[in-house]
């Protein structure tokens, strides 16, 4: 088939994108607006990417549109939409697409408030390090993988759930028409609060996709209330996993540094000496879920998963090192939630206690903008020295309660935190550049964040 991608540059879209031509399909695909480190991921993916929205963009003999969700692209009103409904070919979501092509494999999807991206990459890398050969669908960029996309020729496919609604006119959750054989849960908490407004209407598809395992499905889940509270809607077997001592999987003699080192512990009280280069509890966590799907599907040896996480590099803008020579270091964290910001901060603690924290924060998300979310502030910079805080961004304010900067400004101060408003990135270059050489700086958002990733890593190894 010939498969062109409206919107190509979104996460989903693109992996979506890499596994359709794996699976030998012809695909091209097309985006504006759009920024690193997805923009310059999708144009070296090699094939066709035009960086505007025109029907000239549509190949011949197109056989299908796939339509991102959003709204910069305009939905039936995007020109290449409207030259394709034109032609008589038949427009989709890439969740529709995933879900119609890979509904004969052994799917497992990887679900959760946060922790997701992280689970599903070393899970398929896993798999791949054991000799196995799965397909997968992940919405960020791993180095430790080929790519983000892969159809595969084993059985196995592994795709990260996401719980957001497909589109403006199909509510209904993207991890639904994903065929669950097997489910990784690895957390429950409110979130996207502009499709969900409350902690019940969140939770709904959670439930609905547990629903949909077979009797002889595998539930992985994280120990958690909330968890707990919908696990047994699940059909088949359900297996717990911790960051401490319960009654399914956990982390034992925990030791954190550049390698950090564990004992997995089995529910009938194996151990397994792991170690990985990864930062944060929040990643040991995500490994002990990783590990307990594994072991328990028979799916790696213990050796193969060990070597396996091991080597796992992580994922793109989860705790990355940016800079090589600077005695600052700089590093890239994604903050789209408040746990997610606060796993990162955590991190940064753990990782580097005796150095002042700043933080460079943007909240890019509906979550963070939204009026409800302000009490977030009064806690989320806990363990900060510093925080530089970005604009809101405006795109889709009209559709919730956004609070103004100021407003999120005030919060924050209120809490007690040395925060100061920066709106542009020479701004933020100015306010960093006296540092004494101890701290260490943490960039945290899920947006561009004013282009500081590219800007700052080389300024920060010439200067410090």
């Amino acid at each position: 088939m010939r498969i062109h991608f409206t919107g190509v540059a979104g996460a989903g879209m693109s992996a979506a994108a890499l596994m359709m031509r794996d699976a030998g399909h012809q695909v091209s695909g097309s985006d504006a607006d759009v920024f690193p480190p997805m923009s310059t991921y999708v144009e070296g993916l090699g094939f066709p990417f035009h960086r505007s929205f025109a029907a000239e963009n549509l190949p011949d003999g197109l056989d299908v549109l796939v339509l991102g969700a959003s709204a910069k692209l305009g939905g039936e009103s995007n020109p290449e939409v409207a030259a394709a409904r034109a032609r008589g070919v038949p427009v989709t979501t890439f969740p529709e697409l995933v879900g119609e092509t890979t509904a004969g494999r052994r799917n497992t999807v990887v679900a959760g408030s946060f922790g997701k991206s992280s689970c599903t990459a070393l899970l398929a890398h896993v798999l791949a390090e054991a000799g196995r050969d799965p397909g997968w669908m992940i919405g960020a960029i791993s180095p430790s993988l080929p790519a983000t996309g892969r159809w595969g020729s084993g059985p196995e496919v592994v795709l990260e759930g996401d719980e957001y609604i497909v589109g403006p006119t199909d509510r209904r959750s993207k991890f639904v028409l994903y065929h669950p054989q097997d489910v990784l849960l690895t957390s429950l908490i409110h979130d996207h609060v502009n499709v969900f407004p409350t902690f019940a209407d969140y939770e709904a598809p959670f439930r609905e996709l547990l629903a949909l395992l077979p009797a002889d499905g595998l539930l992985v889940a994280r120990e958690h209330p909330a968890i707990r509270a919908i696990a047994p809607i699940a059909k088949g077997r359900v297996v717990w996993y911790g960051a401490e001592r319960g009654e399914g999987w956990w982390a034992d003699d925990v030791v954190f540094g550049e390698e950090s080192r564990f004992v997995l512990v089995s529910p009938d009280g194996a151990r397994l000496r792991l170690t990985t280069r990864l930062l944060g509890a929040h990643n040991v966590e995500n490994i002990v879920g990783v590990a307990a799907y594994v072991l328990e599907r028979g799916l790696a040896t213990e050796a193969q998963l060990a070597a396996a996480v091991a080597g796992f590099q992580g994922i793109r803008r989860r705790l990355d090192i940016l800079t090589t020579r600077s005695a600052v270091p700089l590093i890239e964290g994604f903050g789209s939630s408040y746990e997610k910001a606060r796993s990162a901060i955590e991190a940064m603690r753990l990782h580097y206690p005796d150095r002042p924290l700043t933080v460079v924060f943007e909240p890019h998300t509906f979550s963070w903008r939204n009026r409800d979310a302000l009490p977030w502030y009064d806690t989320v910079f806990e363990g900060a020295a510093r925080v530089l805080l970005v604009p809101p961004p405006g795109h889709g304010a009209a559709s919730h309660d956004q609070a103004s900067f100021d407003d999120i400004l005030a919060r924050t101060a209120a809490a007690g935190v040395a925060v100061e408003g920066v709106e542009t990135a020479e701004a933020v270059h100015q306010a960093l550049s006296a540092l004494s050489g101890e701290e260490v700086v943490l960039l945290l958002s899920s947006g561009p964040l004013l282009g500081l990733p590219e800007s700052l890593p080389a300024l920060f190894d010439a200067r410090y």
